[in-house]
């Protein structure tokens, strides 16, 4: 049990790694490029970015939990009508998301607190990564799906391949070709492509169990998904519409120099979230199929596991933030600015705390997900990453400046272990139903 464990815990953090340099990429060559105003439109369109894998990771955790739940139940006629469900509706999200960005690119880059400076830049790049919509929701559906249904290698070369894809072209369509941010744009939105011609050959092959077929009570089955695959969702969205906060905020106290700042320590934030995103999408079909035959005891044993893993890595991870700080905010300095320096050296050390404790809670928030407890996922992710958080970094901006704003993420995910550790031991001291 253990190896198995390992082994999709580890493809899978790969994978989700691989999937989050889409950005971290975009940063890097934007940063490099362009300079700190193309860094801050960037930084301002994230949250769009973030809406887009949130609906994708919706849609496959959760109607790949239930397609896992369903199949070792023996219902694969349910099982397939979900993976159908959630297909045609990753399809026509995707097509709604692709229209706005067609016709509505430039008032939601205002939105988002695009000023004079920045806003050219953030509008170009929030119209084309929409226009890549349908490919982004069909890929994190295909790869949940290929995943639960025993090809978990495959699921992390399709991430890992669009991420180096995207990579490789950020570089030619910035440099060579200098093409600015449209470049970087059409690079992430390409990644998507390549992952979802790798992930089906997951069906080209014939290697799929699941199988198209008539969804029935449409509604009440993509009601059922989305409850399954709502932590997973709050965790992506809810930390980009924050992120939306955190820019409108340090714009206030530190300019676009801060905005700027805050990009380095957000995009590498998010590089580690990505980590425990694929523990805990590593973890959830495990958990899924044991909790689907009724295995108890294997279900409690992976979810301990899984919360071990998490604090191991969110301590590595802070300790790297407290003595690398410095070099990790240069890769994003181009012109040397010792005030962007200052100020993303201070927020690394001071906002990488938070992934002590924020590991363990999105473990739980995916654990009670996977054993059919949405209720307790969604509320716990809810406050983690919405009405939590959302609360303290105002107060504590308030009371702390720039300070307060670094701060709010540690304290937050403090309070959310407490009600984290609660939810968790109440399902795991009682029988699971």
């Amino acid at each position: 049990m253990r190896r198995t464990f390992f082994k999709y815990i580890s493809l899978n953090m790969l994978g989700a790694l691989g999937l989050s340099g889409y950005i971290m990429a975009d940063t890097f060559f934007v940063a490099n490029r362009l300079g700190s105003d193309g860094l801050a439109a960037l930084n301002l369109a994230i949250p769009i970015f973030g809406l887009i894998n949130g609906l994708g990771i919706l849609l496959g955790i959760g109607g790949a939990t239930r397609y896992s739940i369903c199949r070792y139940q023996g219902d694969e006629d349910r099982g397939n009508r979900t993976f159908t469900l959630s297909l045609l509706t990753g399809l026509g999200l995707g097509i709604i998301l692709a229209l706005l960005g067609a016709f509505c690119a430039r008032p939601i880059a205002l939105l988002l607190g695009a000023n004079t400076d920045t806003l050219p830049l953030c509008t170009v790049y929030l119209r084309t990564v929409l226009l890549f919509s349908p490919c982004f929701l069909l890929n994190h559906v295909m790869v949940c799906f290929v995943r639960n249904d025993g090809n978990p290698k495959l699921a992390m070369t399709a991430m890992l391949a669009g991420s180096l894809a995207n990579i490789a072209l950020d570089y030619l369509f910035l440099y060579p070709l200098n093409m600015g941010i449209f470049g970087a744009a059409l690079a992430t939105g390409t990644a998507p492509v390549i992952g979802l011609c790798l992930s089906s050959l997951h069906s080209l092959t014939g290697r799929n169990q699941y199988r198209l077929s008539r969804p029935a009570n449409p509604a009440r089955s993509l009601a059922d998904a989305a409850g399954l695959g709502s932590a997973a969702f709050l965790n992506e969205f809810t930390s980009c519409m924050v992120l939306a906060l955190y820019n409108t905020l340090m714009l206030r106290a530190a300019g676009t120099v801060g905005v700027a700042a805050y990009g380095v320590v957000a995009n590498l934030a998010l590089m580690a979230l990505a980590l425990f995103t694929g523990l805990s999408q590593g973890a959830q079909p495990l958990i899924s199929q044991s909790y689907g035959r009724g295995d108890h005891h294997t279900v409690r044993q992976l979810c301990r596991l899984a919360l071990l893993v998490s604090c191991l890595v969110g301590l590595a991870l802070a300790l790297i933030a407290q003595f690398g700080a410095e070099p990790l905010a240069a890769l994003f300095n181009r012109d040397g600015d010792p005030e962007l320096a200052r100020l993303a050296v201070s927020g690394l050390r001071i906002y990488f705390w938070g992934f002590l404790f924020a590991g363990p809670n999105i473990i739980a928030a995916s654990f009670l997900g996977a054993v059919e407890q949405p209720r307790a996922s969604f509320l716990l992710s809810l406050f983690r990453g919405g009405i939590g958080i959302a609360a303290l970094v105002l107060l504590l901006a308030w009371l702390l400046g720039v300070t307060g704003i670094w701060l709010a993420f540690p304290v937050t995910e403090l309070l959310t272990l407490f009600l984290a550790l609660g939810a968790s031991r109440r399902v795991l001291r009682t029988p699971l139903s």
